[in-house]
């Protein structure tokens, strides 16, 4: 009789506690498919969705985006340093408005742009520009290894900090979190300024879990900067036999446009040591020669509004004849989802390019419930079956061309730190454009609905989509 009773006491709490944070995700879920997904998820399996609600759910957001708001108002004096070199607006031939908005900054020209397309190409140059380092080194990435590219990272900062070269070194909780502390303690003893994730400042644990910072971010005294795709690890030089051949998109980037990517460093460096960089750091830039119009968009949990989704959303938009996009994960919110259909209803050239080989299931799982109506608005769907592919990327017809760390979901759009560098020219557009052309003769188009899938994918596709909001 007692377990009878424990039984039927627990499962009452059990229910109880499913239908209390159910109304909670529906008063606070930042979008309504994250409000119906969760209280789904939460009344339907309460066993599996209550942990998963206290560890993904983002019910206690206000205070952390007070926060995070109060570390970026005290870089704000920095963020029209760039008005001298601000591009005007009409020469750029679409309308640039929601780009600025969204990134808080003015276009600006005299950038240069070189494209590097693998692993090998990207930490050949990055380890050029340390080891040419003078003033100082900003470098932040999401996943960092202690592995052979690991260490040769390692070996040149310590050899930079030797020097004299000041350096500031960050990394997620998250992402990095199998990073030994010997690693570390090495950079420490050369003098690096490095963030110990356990002692950092920032929201409680499980608000880290979720707000990942996902930015690849380095500086070389305020003169030559790099973002995109690629992490620091073997696999991203195509050396884990389990992926084979990684295909990854980063930049070199010259120019003003690297002041505004170190605005976007120094705010996260102040937010999780309270220790103010700005004043140590060049914010004089040099112009390049290939004077390209440039801006850099550092969106996350911290916008007032879900900046990231509406960067998409504006390039989509903004297609006259064509969007090519290429990301890992593919699981768009409902105002990304609807710009992709009506572009294709309007007769724009759309193309998404995504890996055939699995990373994470559940993304992969999610994106197949997707295609259908896409394919039927007139987008294609192409798997890239040259190896996985990791970038991030897009074109739009002959005058926006952007690449950095945001992926097509829901984590990059609101759960996510990223970073895009921007270009509204029609030389870097044709240069992304070019590059993905060759990525699409390494792929197959879809031709199947999901219904002909195999059982698998079938059967669990639309359920994975339930967890589109926090994929």
């Amino acid at each position: 009789m007692f377990w009878i009773v424990f039984s039927t006491a627990a499962l009452a709490a059990t229910w109880t506690a499913a239908g209390l944070a159910a109304l909670s995700a529906a008063r606070t879920a930042r979008t309504p498919q994250g409000a119906i997904g969760w209280v789904v998820f939460l009344l339907a399996v309460p066993v599996l969705a209550l942990p998963a609600y206290l560890i993904f759910g983002h019910h206690r957001f206000k205070g952390y985006w007070k926060s995070r708001r109060a570390a970026e108002q005290a870089v704000i004096a920095k963020r029209n340093f760039t008005s001298a070199q601000s591009q005007d607006a009409a020469a750029a031939g679409v309308n640039t408005a929601p780009f600025e908005v969204i990134a808080g900054l003015n276009i600006c020209r005299g950038n240069g742009l070189d494209i590097l397309v693998n692993g090998t190409e990207t930490f050949n140059s990055i380890f050029e520009a340390i080891e040419n380092a003078q003033d100082y080194i900003l470098i932040q990435y999401y996943i960092l290894r202690a592995d052979g590219l690991g260490m040769q990272l390692q070996s040149r900062l310590i050899a930079a900090a030797e020097r004299g070269v000041t350096v500031w070194f960050m990394t997620d909780s998250i992402g990095s979190r199998k990073l030994s502390r010997d690693y570390k303690r090495a950079l420490e003893a050369a003098g690096v300024n490095i963030i110990d994730p356990a002692v950092q400042r920032g929201p409680w644990h499980r608000l880290r879990i979720n707000f990942r910072n996902h930015r690849k971010t380095v500086i070389v005294d305020g003169r030559t900067g790099f973002t995109g795709g690629l992490n620091v690890g073997n696999e991203y030089l195509g050396l884990n036999p389990e992926f084979g051949p990684w295909r990854d998109t980063h930049v070199r980037l010259t120019g003003p446009v690297v002041q505004q990517l170190q605005l976007s460093f120094a705010e996260d460096w102040l937010w999780r040591t309270q220790e103010p960089i700005l004043d140590l750091l060049n914010w004089e830039p040099e112009t390049s020669p290939q004077d390209l119009p440039a801006l850099i968009a550092s969106t996350g949990p911290g916008d007032t509004t879900g900046n990231g989704s509406m960067l998409y959303f504006s390039a989509i938009t903004a297609a006259r004849t064509r969007i090519w996009l290429a990301s890992p994960y593919f699981v768009p919110d409902q105002d990304v989802f609807a710009a992709l259909k009506h572009a294709g209803l309007r007769g724009v050239d759309v193309r998404v390019l995504l890996p055939e080989t699995i990373d994470h299931h559940l993304p992969w799982l999610a994106s197949f419930a997707f295609f259908d109506e896409l394919r039927e608005a007139g987008v294609r769907i192409l798997r890239y079956e040259g190896g996985f592919m990791h970038q991030k990327c897009f074109v739009v017809d002959d005058t926006i061309a952007g690449i950095g760390t945001a992926n097509l979901d829901n984590r990059s759009f609101r759960l996510n730190f990223e970073t895009m560098a921007l270009f509204f020219a029609q030389r870097p557009a044709e240069q992304v454009a070019e590059m993905l052309a060759k990525d699409f003769q390494n792929a197959k188009e879809l031709a199947v609905r999901l219904d002909q899938q195999n059982p698998r994918v079938r059967l669990l596709a639309p359920v994975a989509r339930l967890l589109a909001p926090v994929l």
